[in-house]
């Protein structure tokens, strides 16, 4: 019966020495470097449990043992913190490295950029084609609430939630820059604010341009004038699905329509785009000058004129440059 004890006692002292060697061997493993060759980016599946990170990271060539990384998760305490989504790993990063990352770790960053001067259908459609984006808009939004900006994401976030952002940071931008305006203007609401900006960002490309281009037309409609802005035809054709594909020709400007500038007196029903901060802060501040007309000037920029005599001039030369396009 002794014998039988002693006997017992040493196979329970072997056991505890092969687990202990076991353990020590998985923490040397633990610290050292791993076999991946060069960063990489991998996805964590939502709901991973410990064995299937482990299975994960084993497949994607970040640890080349997952029953070791399973017990050195367990020794070290940390499989409910680690973390669901898609994250970058460096090139030989250990077992030790790759538990920090996942769970102290930021997941990988996505990012959409939405131009200045999209309508909301071109948004949606920007968005539908961002691969990491799931779900759909089922509703498209207004014209002119949403910030035209660069937007970060993570894996999986939903179409919408860009959607909610963008008319989040939209509202909170024109009320931070609307106690800042001009005092002056021609215009009462921040939604008209926002119906100019779009015109705006329609008309020119330079950012140099934008509070000289507002200047315009704020001066056209202190005196009453027509904004007479090409943009807004054009949205009244197309409603903002897609470009107009062609150039506009002298009947669309007699077409009646609430959103032909060349027709009607004022702002239009509402804005034709959406728009940027520099944008808004330029109908919002436009420059100090007494341009009523602009026309291109060629090198993608325009020039400004105060009569139609100088406005005259101006078209005549524009048009002699395209002139000289066509023949070179």
């Amino acid at each position: 019966m002794i014998r039988l004890l002693v006997t017992l006692l040493v196979l329970i002292s072997l056991a505890a020495v092969a687990v202990a060697g076991v353990s020590d061997w998985a923490m040397t493993w633990f610290a050292s470097e791993g076999p991946l060759k060069e960063e990489k980016v991998v996805v964590i599946a939502r709901g991973s449990n410990v064995d299937r990170i482990a299975e994960t990271l084993q497949t994607e060539g970040v640890i080349d043992n997952a029953n070791f990384f399973k017990i050195a998760v367990r020794i070290k305490q940390v499989g409910g913190k680690l973390k669901a989504g898609e994250f970058l790993f460096p090139a030989n990063v250990s077992a030790e490295g790759a538990i920090e990352i996942l769970s102290k770790g930021k997941a990988v960053s996505r990012k959409v950029t939405i131009p200045e001067g999209r309508t909301s259908w071109e948004v949606v459609e920007i968005l539908n084609a961002t691969p990491g984006l799931t779900g759909e808009i089922e509703v498209l939004p207004p014209e002119g609430s949403l910030l035209a900006e660069t937007y970060h994401f993570q894996l999986n976030a939903t179409r919408q939630s860009i959607i909610d952002r963008m008319t989040k940071d939209l509202a909170s931008t024109v009320d931070g820059l609307w106690d800042k305006r001009s005092k002056d203007l021609p215009f009462k609401t921040k939604e008209e604010a926002l119906i100019l900006a779009s015109i705006v960002e329609k008309e020119t490309g330079v950012g140099s341009e934008r509070d000289v281009v507002a200047s315009v037309y704020t001066n056209r409609l202190r005196i009453g004038m027509r904004l007479q802005a090409d943009p807004t035809v054009i949205y009244g054709i197309t409603g903002g699905q897609g470009p107009l594909g062609r150039k506009l020709y002298t009947k669309d400007l007699k077409k009646p329509n609430p959103y032909n500038s060349y027709m009607n007196t004022g702002l239009p029903p509402g804005p034709i785009a959406n728009s940027g901060v520099k944008a808004i802060e330029a109908v919002l501040n436009p420059a100090e000058t007494e341009f009523i007309f602009f026309v291109a000037n060629g090198t993608g920029g325009h020039t400004f004129t105060k009569t139609l005599k100088e406005h005259n001039r101006a078209v005549k030369k524009w048009r002699a440059f395209k002139k000289s396009q066509k023949t070179n």
